[in-house]
């Protein structure tokens, strides 16, 4: 998050509004914690956005759809002691506000005491918000919108004959603020964009007809590559995957493509995050400072990164975010908590209340995917990962999957109708490289991983 702000006492921001609508941010933000405190709350808290933004998507040339985008919402929670209560609404007029509060107030009441409740605390909110150069606005006009839709989708069109249908291009392009304030005195204001094309396409006829898509999506639109590079990138993905056969049953090393590597991140997250671990619905409980990966492993926050996509100064409590170390030398060193979890589990946050910021693993040889193709030899790539079977009590690893099969060290031939399965625990310690081919359009930045062994089920 990017903010501009002046420090008025240890703890506490004093925002300074560009335009009408943060102003307006932060009149809702003074009045909806001043009826609270009117109402007899010991403690509030409340979570505002302004966003604006256009999509539009076309097909075959044609304007499919075209959308605006104005929203604006209020989340205000209140603590009477140790009770707490959340409401919401998208009325910013003081009536509204007001009437928020009091629904807010009247759940907390009802509510049973909780003595894990309640604010950050102060000494944790961060006292610097520098600027992480994440709002570049983008006031594209539609004619402009519809035609960089048009181009993106034409260039896969265009790429090759067998491109013989196409589920359309699009274009979005959204920015806007948002607004975290607290009775503890913390005012964070944060502004930020986010813009990017795609397209999706069908290539052959009948029985043999493929689909694959591509997209880019930036802070700052500059650094989009063109529409066209996407529709031709889309094309060529989908082109590959003609042929496809069913994979044979077998064990060996899979290759995750970075753009679905990240997701092997995203089960880490789940296993390590305070709610999973306090409800002991997570294989990695007690794991702390146990190895789980081999020891080249490094994976680490990175939460001021200039323009990245999951880049804040503070979390969704206020609460200070850091450049901290979460597996080092295959072990690991930290979990994800926000202030709730951390007292349930007799721990401190560590500043990930609403999740992780910038999680990246780095990458352990100096090629990407090409290489680690080369490196294994034989064994499967997958590309596309199908539906959800992830047992996070257990760490079992089911998913379906389209992919290629690796022979002599290249790519042989596209394979479908196949489910990858094995154990994240046995796959993080089988763990044997990470591409340098870092995918940084996520909030989980990484290249090709490869797992020395997985199951393969397939005919």
């Amino acid at each position: 998050m990017t903010a501009n702000a002046t420090m008025t006492r240890p703890g506490a921001w004093q925002p300074v509004p560009v335009d009408d609508r943060e102003s307006n941010l932060l009149a809702v933000a003074e009045l909806a914690l001043a009826h609270g405190k009117s109402i007899g709350a010991s403690a509030a808290e409340a979570s505002l956005g302004n966003d604006r933004g256009i999509s539009v998507t076309v097909r075959n040339g044609e304007v499919e759809t075209v959308e605006h985008h104005r929203d604006k919402s209020l989340g205000v929670t209140l603590y009477f002691g140790q009770r707490s209560g959340n409401a919401s609404t998208t009325d910013f007029s003081a009536d509204a506000v007001r009437a928020c509060v009091e629904a807010a107030g009247r759940i907390a009441r009802y509510t049973e005491e909780d003595p894990f409740s309640g604010l950050a605390d102060p000494d944790r909110l961060a006292r610097e918000l520098p600027d992480l150069d994440l709002n570049h606005p983008w006031d594209v006009s539609m004619e402009e919108a519809i035609d960089l839709a048009q181009r993106c989708e034409q260039a896969a069109l265009d790429s090759d004959a067998r491109i013989s249908n196409t589920e359309g291009g699009s274009l979005s392009s959204h920015h806007g603020s948002d607004l975290y304030v607290n009775s503890n005195g913390f005012q964070g204001l944060s502004r930020s964009s986010r813009h990017g094309y795609s397209c999706s396409v069908i290539a052959g006829q009948g029985d043999a007809m493929q689909r694959d898509y591509w997209y880019d999506s930036r802070r700052d639109r500059n650094e989009l590559v063109s529409p066209e590079a996407v529709g031709t990138e889309a094309a060529r993905r989908t082109l590959r995957r003609l042929g496809a056969r069913k994979a044979r049953t077998m064990t060996c090393p899979v290759i995750f493509e970075s753009s679905v590597a990240s997701s092997l991140l995203s089960h880490l997250v789940s296993a390590i995050s305070g709610t999973s671990l306090y409800r002991k619905s997570s294989f990695l409980v007690d794991s702390l400072g146990k190895q789980l990966f081999p020891g080249n492993i490094h994976i680490h926050e990175q939460p001021l990164l200039r323009g990245a996509a999951g880049s804040a100064s503070f979390d969704n409590e206020g609460v200070a975010t850091q450049t901290r170390d979460i597996v080092a030398g295959g072990i690991l060193e930290g979990y994800l908590l926000g202030s709730y979890s951390a007292r349930k589990l007799g721990m401190e946050t560590t500043g990930n209340a609403g999740g992780v910021h910038n999680l990246t693993i780095d990458p352990t040889m100096d090629d990407g995917l090409e290489e680690l193709v080369r490196e294994v030899g034989n064994g499967l790539l997958v590309t596309e990962l199908i539906g959800y079977g992830i047992n996070n009590v257990t760490g079992d690893y089911s998913r379906g999957a389209f992919g290629f099969l690796v022979e002599n060290g290249e790519i042989a031939a596209p394979v479908q109708e196949m489910t990858i399965a094995g154990n994240l625990r046995d796959m993080f310690m089988g763990l044997e490289a990470v591409g340098a081919d870092v995918d940084t359009r996520r909030n989980m930045r990484t290249g090709s991983i490869l797992v020395g062994k997985m199951t393969v089920a397939g005919e």
